[in-house]
């Protein structure tokens, strides 16, 4: 406990320090700002100070209380804080009037905490009751507020206009702002950053491996889940449109010609296609006489079944069995490449 008592002070100073620094480089502007982060000079600035105090302060902090924890501690520090937070989640669902959202996290808080040990197991999941996400920001959004820029703050990271607000009244919603005295409410606060941070250790590593540009990556991905939030996960994607597409050409065989098609074109293809086919057959077939030219193809040759099989003349395909039957005429039939099963071509 002494610990993290020390980190979180080490932080805390960290963090003054951060916003004398970003309020001294708050006048680094960027040639082209991206729309709708016209303080992207400042973000990151921010951004940087607040990385910087992750990757010396918060971080090492963070893989000591992993080093000295053991999982199912952490695991039951995650699930108190999470029914706390259960708390605001169901006072913004009625403020969005989510009715069944709402019940269902009154019902989380009443199950974790007489069921759970206060919180430190989450029965609530067990009784397939759903986890949801959800703060003020999102219900100012809900009624219409727009997000405004967007905003890395200090210590807390990234933000838009709106969240920023919204961070306000989480604030005076959460029970941890009433826990008496205010040193345990803070020590509270602090344990919850550093658990959270643990929980996130893996993931951070990837981000340093995987992005280019971190502060874009970061900001796009906020922007994106707090969008998604918003849309309650049912954010409609585009679909292509398919209407003006030419339709797909009939192969259908009438008396040895494709439907719509020349005849003198189709026989030229097919007498083509015949003799290559032919004299593939030819080439392969043991103790073919290498020095017999191949016979010139005509219209008639053309058949699949002709040129695979070698007969004149095949017999429909008699699916049923049946009396009244449904048979597949010989033309719709394709020789295997590989097994002696049928197979179809596509009308």
């Amino acid at each position: 406990m002494q610990t993290l008592q020390a980190g979180g002070a080490r932080v805390f100073r960290l963090a003054r320090l951060a916003v004398a620094a970003a309020a001294l480089a708050g006048c680094t502007t960027v040639q082209t700002p991206t729309k709708g982060d016209p303080l992207e000079g400042l973000n990151r600035t921010i951004f940087t100070v607040n990385d910087k105090l992750d990757q010396y302060a918060l971080k090492p902090v963070a893989k000591g209380y992993v080093f000295i924890t053991p999982q199912p501690v952490r695991d039951s520090v995650t699930n108190f804080f999470s029914n706390i937070g259960d708390v605001y989640i169901a006072a913004n669902n009625l403020l969005q009037l989510k009715i069944t959202d709402g019940v269902e996290d009154i019902m989380r808080i009443v199950i974790n905490t007489v069921f759970g040990v206060g919180g430190l197991f989450d029965v609530a999941t067990l009784a397939k009751l759903p986890k949801h996400d959800n703060d003020l920001g999102l219900t100012l959004g809900h009624y219409g507020v727009p997000a405004g820029p967007y905003l890395v703050l200090p210590l807390f990271g990234p933000s838009t206009l709106r969240d920023a607000v919204g961070s306000i009244g989480n604030y005076y919603v959460n029970p941890l702002s009433y826990i008496d005295p205010p040193g345990l409410s803070w020590a509270l606060y602090g344990l919850n950053i550093v658990n959270t941070r643990a929980n996130l250790l893996n993931a951070s590593d990837v981000l340093e491996g995987a992005a280019l540009d971190k502060y874009s990556f970061v900001r796009n991905a906020y922007l994106q889940r707090r969008q998604y939030l918003l849309s309650d996960g049912k954010q409609a994607q585009a679909l292509p449109n398919y209407g003006d597409e030419a339709p797909l050409p009939k192969y259908e065989d009438v008396d040895g010609t494709a439907a719509g098609a020349p005849a003198g074109a189709v026989t030229g293809t097919a007498g083509a296609a015949g003799a290559g086919g032919a004299a593939a057959k030819a080439s392969a077939a043991p103790g073919a006489n290498a020095a017999t030219p191949p016979q010139p193809a005509t219209a008639n040759s053309a058949s699949a079944p002709e040129a695979a099989s070698g007969s004149a003349e095949t017999p429909p395909l008699d699916v049923n069995g049946g009396p009244e039957t449904t048979q597949i005429p010989a033309g719709q039939l394709v020789p295997p490449t590989r097994f002696n099963f049928p197979s179809f071509k596509l009308r």
